[in-house]
C-alpha cells in the first residue's frame, strides 16, 4: 500500500497535526517474544489494515480445536472521547466471556457483527481455547495480540496474509490518536454492509449488549487474565490425574478452576449465601490449585501462585476466628499451610450461619 495512506479502522483517527508524519510511519507487521515466566508461551503483537482483520480473524478461527470462546471488551456506560480531566480516573471496560461453543456456530454467530468489531474504536474481540493454548484478541487500539505455544503457525498465519516480521514495528499507542465509534462517521464513510444500518444498531452499547446476551456472556476481571500453553495444560492434567482425590477437576479445563476459585472468594466477600457443604467445595478448589502448585516446575509455579495472589489475599482479609481450624487436625494433604481453613468468612449468610452453629464452631 502507499505509504501515506494507512488502512485505519474507522475508530482510530490519527491527530490532524501528526498525521500525515504518522501515515507514512504506520505500517502493518508484526514482533513476538517469550512470555514472562513460561517456557514455551509466546505473545504476539501485530499490526494489520483494517480490511485484513476479519481475513486473519477467519484463518486464526480455523487454527481452533472444534470449540472455542468469545472474548468481547467494551464500556458499558458511553465512552468519552475527550481525555479525562487532571486527577480523575479514565473509565476501563468490561471484559465478558463466553461458554465454549462449536467454533464454526460462533463464526457464523459473529459474521453480522464483525465489520463492527472491527471498526468501532471502543470494542475489542477475540477468540480462544484454553485448553490449545490458543488465542487471538484484537484489542480497542486495533492491535492483534496472540498468544500461543506454536509461534511457527502464527508465523505462517500472518506469512499468508502478507503481514511481515518487524520488531520496529509502530502501533497506535506510539501515535497520538482518537477513539471514534461508529456514530462519529457520516453514513457516506462506513463500509458497505454498515451504511443502511440504523442508528441503533451501529451504536457499540446496543450491538456488543445484544452479543452478550445471544452468547450469555459474563463478566471477567480484567485484572485475572493468564495464558497456558497446551504443554502447561498437559502437565497440569498429568498432575490432577495422579492423585484421585483431584482427578475428578483432570477434565476441566484449569483456566476455569482459577476462575471459580476467584468467583468463590468475591461471593464470600459480599455475603457467602450457600451452606457449609457448598463452602467446603469452594476450599476444595483451593486444595485443588494447591496441588497443581506443589507439583509444578519453578515457572509454572510462580505463573500460578501469580495468577491466585491477590484472591489468596483478599480472602484471607475476609477470614476471622482464625485460630480454630475447619479442616481435621492433621498433616496438610499439600506442602503449603492451607491458610483458607484457617477462621471462618466474615460475611456469612443463614445457612451457613446455622450449619457453623450445628456443627459447635460457635462453641466457647
Amino acid at each position: 500500500m502507499p505509504p501515506d495512506s494507512f488502512d485505519y479502522p474507522l475508530g482510530i483517527r490519527p491527530w490532524r497535526n501528526d498525521r500525515k508524519d504518522r501515515a507514512r510511519r504506520q505500517t502493518e507487521g508484526y514482533l513476538f517474544s517469550l512470555l514472562e515466566n513460561s517456557a514455551d508461551a509466546y505473545r504476539f503483537s501485530a499490526i494489520a489494515g483494517a480490511a485484513k482483520i476479519p481475513a486473519i480473524f477467519r484463518s486464526f478461527a480455523r487454527l481452533l480445536p472444534e470449540e472455542a470462546f468469545l472474548i468481547l471488551e467494551y464500556y458499558q456506560e458511553e465512552a468519552e472521547t475527550d481525555p479525562p480531566s487532571e486527577g480523575e480516573d479514565r473509565p476501563e471496560p468490561t471484559v465478558f466471556y463466553s461458554p465454549y461453543l462449536p467454533t464454526e456456530e460462533l463464526l457464523d454467530l459473529l459474521e453480522p457483527y464483525l465489520d463492527r468489531l472491527v471498526h468501532d474504536g471502543f470494542v475489542g474481540f477475540g477468540l480462544a481455547n484454553n485448553r490449545a493454548g490458543f488465542e487471538l484478541f484484537c484489542s480497542e487500539e486495533k492491535v492483534l495480540t496472540c498468544f500461543t505455544g506454536n509461534h511457527l503457525r502464527m508465523m505462517d498465519l500472518f506469512a499468508r496474509h502478507d503481514i511481515p516480521f518487524d520488531p520496529r514495528v509502530k502501533f497506535p499507542s506510539d501515535f497520538g490518536h482518537d477513539h471514534l465509534s461508529l456514530l462519529c462517521h457520516p453514513r457516506t464513510a462506513l463500509p458497505a454492509p454498515l451504511c443502511d444500518m440504523p442508528d441503533e444498531q451501529l451504536d457499540y452499547l446496543h450491538f456488543c449488549a445484544e452479543l452478550t446476551e445471544e452468547l450469555e456472556m459474563y463478566p471477567v476481571e480484567e485484572t485475572l487474565s493468564f495464558f497456558f500453553s497446551q504443554k502447561e495444560q498437559d502437565l497440569i492434567e498429568e498432575r490432577l490425574f495422579s492423585d484421585e482425590a483431584y482427578a475428578d477437576f483432570a477434565d476441566d479445563d484449569f483456566g476455569g478452576l482459577l476462575l471459580d476459585w476467584d468467583d468463590f472468594v468475591c461471593e464470600c466477600q459480599a455475603s457467602f449465601e450457600g451452606d457449609l457443604w457448598e463452602y467446603r467445595q469452594g476450599l476444595r478448589i483451593r486444595d485443588a490449585i494447591q496441588f497443581v502448585i506443589d507439583g509444578m516446575p519453578k515457572l509454572l509455579r510462580e505463573k500460578i501462585l501469580d495468577i491466585v495472589r491477590e484472591g489468596d489475599e483478599t480472602f484471607q482479609k475476609n477470614l476471622i476466628d482464625r485460630r480454630k481450624r475447619l479442616d481435621p487436625p492433621g498433616e496438610p494433604r499439600t506442602s503449603a499451610e492451607r491458610f483458607w481453613y484457617h477462621g471462618m468468612v466474615r460475611n456469612q449468610g443463614a445457612p451457613l450461619r446455622r450449619d457453623l452453629i450445628r456443627q459447635g464452631w460457635y462453641k466457647p
